[in-house]
């Protein structure tokens, strides 16, 4: 398998007067037939506004605090610490308990906080501190889902089993392993009956808990992991347990201060050799950046989404973080043509998979037909369980010129 040189930067850069904009990597697919699905599907985004006063803090290599040290406390000890020390360790900046709303201590060291201009400027100066910049806020389009007839993919049930497309194309559908798939999604529906879900160690760092209130999660995982059960669709590494690092809401938003502390929970939970799938982006964060890079060099496979513009992906994030145990992936029709919608870009990008008119399961227990560099990632999260991805040809009508390797097992 490839690897990739190590690079630190991130973005799914988005203009809107002046303002990033934070993107799931997904487009809504509306009908049953995958071979013409690229003339009707329509791309379902998040926009994205600076959270006004809140900042991401990230602190030099030389500086931890005492609990950041210790290995041996938990996760949860550790960050309820960081709490009550980062207070003290910068007390000449007035920084509270009430200030702080994220704390990192593995993939990265630092925090996010609700900041005056006066304590901005503080820690500016603070030799102490890496960087700091503005935390943002993303907020998704709704997405309809697709009303297909029973059993077709559309947003009810599927009585009788499926092996969608794309889980053919890249060799899936047989899984004998032990590692976890993390989804650093919009969570995923914990009681799905055709997901093997870890629910002790799923997290949320949104109000609620780890449950999907939205569906994209939900739909990711199933691509990855859904189970060879006689119903439903079968996943690229059937039955692969799947834990859910809820970073979005109900209404597909979310901070980056919050999926840089998801990437961060993987990093202090996950095993060598486990996977990870962010089927997301949005605009430049370095410190999303050097915890994903961060979290990769650990061990933990990352299946990141190109993106959805039409564009290089080197102008977007987390599509351009480029290391050790880092792919990015491109999304593909079903007659191996390049989705339009797809970001394109050698490097970043590693391979090309399905993306397009992709069915998986669903929040409520549902199924769902959707397309988009989204649903491509996970399909390459998947075979990452399974071991080295290696490739099947390559895709038609690449814009960069470079076709990427269409992935397989």
């Amino acid at each position: 398998m490839k690897k990739k040189s190590l690079v630190a930067k991130i973005g799914f850069l988005l203009g809107l007067s002046g303002l990033f904009l934070f993107v799931s990597c997904n487009d809504e697919a509306s009908i049953d037939d995958p071979q013409s699905i690229q003339e009707k599907v329509s791309v379902a985004k998040f926009t994205s506004e600076p959270i006004e006063g809140q900042y991401i803090i990230v602190f030099e290599k030389g500086f931890k605090t005492k609990s950041a040290i210790l290995n041996n406390l938990k996760y949860e000890e550790k960050m309820r610490l960081l709490r009550t020390e980062i207070p003290q360790s910068f007390s000449k900046a007035g920084i509270t308990k009430e200030n702080i709303k994220n704390t990192f201590a593995y993939a990265v060291n630092g925090f996010a906080a609700k900041l005056t201009e006066n304590q901005l400027n503080v820690l500016k100066k603070d030799a102490r501190i890496k960087s700091v910049e503005q935390d943002q806020m993303i907020t998704l389009s709704p997405i309809e889902s697709y009303k297909g007839k029973p059993g077709s993919g559309g947003g009810g049930s599927s009585s009788a089993q499926e092996i969608p497309w794309g889980i053919s194309r890249v060799g899936g559908g047989s899984y004998a392993g032990s590692n976890t798939a993390w989804i650093i999604d919009s969570g995923i529906d914990l009681d799905h009956a055709d997901l093997n879900v870890d629910v002790s160690r799923s997290v949320s760092f949104v109000r609620g808990d780890a449950d999907d209130q939205n569906g994209h999660g939900t739909h990711v995982a199933g691509t990855v992991a859904a189970k060879d059960n006689s119903e439903g669709v079968i996943g690229v590494a059937p039955g692969a347990e799947v834990v859910a690092v809820r970073v979005l809401d109900r209404r597909g938003s979310g901070s980056i201060s919050g999926v840089v502390g998801g990437v961060d929970y993987v990093a202090a939970s996950a095993s060598n050799g486990d996977v990870a799938n962010m089927s997301l982006g949005g605009g430049v964060s370095t410190a999303l950046d050097n915890a994903v890079i961060a979290a990769a060099s650990g061990g933990v496979k990352f299946a990141l989404a190109a993106g959805n513009e039409s564009d290089d992906a080197n102008n977007h994030s987390p599509a351009r973080a480029n290391g050790n145990n880092i792919y990015t992936v491109s999304a593909m029709d079903v007659n191996d043509n390049f989705a339009y919608f797809s970001n394109y870009g050698n490097p970043p990008i590693e391979f090309c998979a399905p993306g397009v008119s992709i069915k998986s399961t669903w929040k409520s227990g549902g199924y769902n037909t959707i397309s988009g560099t989204s649903m491509a990632a996970p399909h390459v999260c998947g075979l990452l369980l399974l071991g080295n991805v290696s490739t099947d040809g390559t895709v038609n009508s690449d814009p960069d010129g470079n076709p990427d390797g269409i992935a397989h097992n």
